[in-house]
């Protein structure tokens, strides 16, 4: 599993050793379970608004850092 945390000013980051401080929520390794990411889901783990920028950042951020079968 892959933990995305929120990050102090109030972005998302990927937290690869998953001992980041922060409210946390998992993402399987998998391209499906990236796929299906969303604002509304992403907002409803992490109890805050977040916009598509945010999504759209952290997607690519998987992406870049993960490799997804």
């Amino acid at each position: 599993m892959i933990r995305i945390v929120e990050t102090s000013p109030g972005g998302l980051a990927i937290d690869l050793t998953g001992k980041k401080a922060g409210r946390g929520t998992y993402v399987c390794p998998n391209q499906d379970c990236r796929d299906r990411l969303s604002r509304k889901n992403l907002s409803a783990a992490f109890k805050k608004n977040l916009n598509e920028e945010d999504v759209a950042r952290l997607k690519k951020s998987l992406e870049d850092s993960v490799d997804f079968p």
